[in-house]
């Protein structure tokens, strides 16, 4: 198995549907092997329809609470995945303080996404499963954790 990073932090705009999503599957795919939190640019509750799509997978979010870059109780982490441009420009900006990887995993917000129930879920879900396919190469797992 590759070498994983220590600490992992995912960021969004909001830190209420990709980047909390992308946090929870790390965990579940590599639990206490590696340290994963989320944040966002500015803090809004966990979004209804993320809670709804992780479950679908047996993945828990409803107790997430969001956070902001300056709500973070730790501040070195190896590697920051901005999951939102506006997330981007924060992550670079934490490079002046801290020696860290950021990669730009520019995604969907499925929140801007109209229509039926059915129809604004399909998006919720498009994106868990991008991110899930993405977290798995990125992070590969060895052993038989499957979602």
């Amino acid at each position: 198995m590759p070498d994983l990073p220590a600490a992992v932090l995912f960021s969004c705009t909001m830190n209420s549907v990709r980047s909390p999503m992308a946090e929870a599957i790390l965990k579940h795919l590599h639990g206490q092997r590696i340290y994963v939190d989320s944040a966002g640019v500015r803090a809004a509750e966990i979004d209804g329809f993320a809670i709804e799509v992780m479950d679908e997978i047996g993945i828990e979010l409803s107790r997430h609470r969001s956070k902001t870059f300056d709500d973070l109780e730790d501040s070195s982490f190896d590697v920051v995945i901005s999951l939102s441009p506006e997330a981007q420009h924060k992550a670079v900006e934490m490079t002046r303080v801290m020696a860290c990887e950021v990669e730009f995993w520019n995604t969907f917000d499925p929140t801007v996404v109209e229509g039926s129930r059915e129809v604004r879920l399909e998006a919720y879900r498009q994106v868990r499963d991008q991110l899930l396919a993405r977290i798995k190469e990125r992070f590969p797992i060895s052993g038989a954790v499957d979602v």
